[in-house]
């Protein structure tokens, strides 16, 4: 059997290697047994941390709206709680933007959590409901318009082709 050496090849990956491991400290960045190691270690790491991102982000969300709770006399949990009673769902990321930035809209949504855990039902805008009557379906894709016959409770809507899901919707 012929002798075939893998000269290109193995000069690519190392050198690619090594390119990933530019701007390592010491041995890790220029030699490539040490530089493999330490590229493996990172995307462990990377890997690691970008799940614990979204858990540190959740965390400082919950603070600022719990700080913004506290300065309107109702405790982060109540608030939450008043919030689903009332059928408001505002994501954490959103609730701690409103907080941030505009402080009379917060203290609006706690007005209607503390209503809510009352037992007390507070008018919300209807703007929404009447969009969406005016919404117009003919631009809409099958699997949204699948969605929309879903909400209606319209049967038979999976085996449906567009022009008789708009007929059905309408």
């Amino acid at each position: 059997m012929t002798r075939v050496k893998g000269g290109n090849v193995a000069k690519n990956r190392r050198r690619k290697v090594l390119k990933e491991a530019k701007g390592y400290f010491g041995s890790k960045h220029r030699l490539f047994k040490t530089a493999q190691e330490q590229t493996f270690h990172s995307g462990v790491y990377a890997f690691r941390d970008r799940k614990q991102n979204k858990r540190n982000f959740r965390k400082l969300w919950i603070q600022r709206i719990n700080a913004a709770c506290r300065e309107n006399e109702i405790s982060y949990s109540k608030f939450i709680n008043g919030l689903n009673k009332a059928g408001i769902e505002v994501n954490r990321k959103m609730l701690s933007a409103i907080a941030i930035d505009d402080a009379a809209a917060f203290t609006n949504l706690v007005n209607i959590a503390k209503a809510a855990l009352e037992g007390k039902t507070v008018k919300v805008d209807k703007k929404e409901t009447k969009k969406e009557e005016s919404k117009d379906y003919s631009s809409m894709t099958v699997a949204e318009l699948k969605e929309v016959a879903k909400e209606k409770g319209i049967e038979g809507y999976t085996s449906m082709k567009k022009s008789e899901l708009l007929e059905a919707i309408k």
